[in-house]
């Protein structure tokens, strides 16, 4: 409690200078007051407590170079904590896309039996499988190519639009528009 009084007297601008002259006190002190709120969000949004040691501490680290490059200037005295936690927050966001990206399913059935996939995936996500493969099938070959190149060969937008002489921007269009096309497939084989 003391610790937390110190934060509410010293401004961020002193916190600033302190940070900036790797102060140990104010280091630690602003690390664990932040923490708490850092565990939280991230418990409360699919992660363990293991993460957050990680996430929280690239955070920190990143604040840190932030402020030691003159990157970041506060507008107010709750400025410092509140661009802390953003940055955990953003952190945590990226893992959890790149999670995401690493659980990859085929959109296309190879003959191989699918009961591996199935096993491992619970009921509702494994008929979500299944109505992706189905209704990806019945796409056009242009959407099917584009949606395979970008999620399951994991090409940049850059790369679709060279290999099918498009800008970039109308990579990314066709790619929200074929997107579309399977979810309406898939919301009509729901009905």
């Amino acid at each position: 409690m003391q610790q937390d009084n110190l934060i509410e007297q010293t401004g961020s601008r002193e916190m600033i200078n302190a940070i900036k002259a790797n102060d140990a006190t104010a280091l630690q002190m602003l690390y664990c007051n932040n923490y708490p709120k850092v565990e939280s969000y991230i418990l409360n949004n699919h992660g363990a407590r293991e993460q957050v040691k990680d996430i929280y501490q690239e955070a920190f680290i990143a604040m840190w170079r932030n402020i030691q490059l003159n990157k970041f200037n506060p507008e107010s005295d709750s400025a410092l904590q509140g661009y802390l936690f953003r940055i955990a927050k953003n952190k945590w966001i990226d893992h959890l896309r790149s999670d995401a990206r690493l659980n990859i399913v085929p959109l296309e059935d190879n003959g191989e039996e699918s009961g591996d996939i199935n096993g491992a995936l619970n009921n509702d996500e494994s008929e979500y499988v299944l109505m992706v493969r189905n209704n990806f099938k019945h796409l056009g070959e242009r959407c099917r190519d584009l949606i395979t190149k970008f999620y399951y060969n994991r090409q940049s937008l850059r790369q679709i639009a060279e290999f099918f002489n498009w800008t970039e921007a109308t990579a990314k269009n066709n790619k929200y528009r074929c997107l579309q096309q399977l979810r309406e497939l898939i919301k009509n084989t729901k009905s």
